[in-house]
């Protein structure tokens, strides 16, 4: 049972690493909104795996949907962040990209509150409380249609400059907006010329090693802090 238990809780994190993996692959080919869209189902079909899983008598189901469910988290996580800050305007794109991290830990808060035997965690309603997580995705998938995809998207994976000012209009209002413009021209001539490293090879680069061995360090540390416990 402790092998089994152990499994449930780190397969998150497995589904976690998959999940981020795709992201630039996908939201290059098929863009961020439809990306967001799709992963917002997998999300829901997790919710729905692991709400049902007492009904069936399956703790597989908790196993695969805590899978399904690391592998949305994961994929959403950098998607999320380049959404938001693609589509907000510059002068309060710091903001938006940093409610990110702020909804990150209402989450985990209302999570662990939700979790107490005197709310969702008793033994009646626990199924609820795994399912809990299929409510803000649905939020998203009903209002996220009508938002529009990404401007730099738009401009520099489609070369489509009218979609480009359409969804800046919509955005942002009517007004003067050739300047993001631009800035997104530039940034897409800048990327021309700029190799992307991949996850090996920018682990073999020695002009970032010791970035590398700062985020590692500081990533574990925070492990050891007691912020879970908070």
């Amino acid at each position: 049972l402790l092998f089994l238990w152990s499994i449930t809780v780190s397969i998150f994190g497995i589904g976690g690493v998959l999940g981020s993996s795709g992201s630039r692959y996908l939201t290059v080919k098929f863009g961020k909104k439809k990306c967001l869209l799709c992963n917002n189902v997998l999300m829901i079909m997790a919710a729905s795996i692991m709400g049902c899983s007492k009904m069936a008598q399956s703790f597989e189901m908790i196993l695969i949907g805590r899978f399904m469910c690391g592998v949305s988290a994961g994929f959403c996580v950098p998607l999320h962040q380049q959404y938001v800050g693609e589509i907000s305007p510059r002068k309060l794109r710091g903001v938006a990209n940093s409610t990110s991290s702020f909804f990150w830990s209402l989450g985990k808060a209302i999570g662990q509150i939700s979790g107490q035997r005197e709310l969702l965690g008793s033994r009646s309603l626990w199924p609820m409380l795994m399912a809990s997580c299929g409510f803000p995705a649905l939020v998203q998938l009903v209002a996220l249609p009508f938002f529009p995809e990404s401007p730099p998207y738009l401009l520099m994976q489609k070369g489509d400059q009218e979609g480009c000012k359409k969804a800046i209009r919509q955005l942002w209002g009517e007004g003067q907006h050739q300047a993001e413009i631009d800035d997104i021209m530039k940034e897409k001539a800048t990327m021309k010329n700029t190799k992307i490293l991949s996850v090996l090879e920018l682990v073999k680069e020695p002009a970032f090693r010791w970035q590398l061995y700062m985020i590692v360090t500081l990533t574990a540390t925070i492990q050891l802090c007691g912020i879970n416990a908070v």
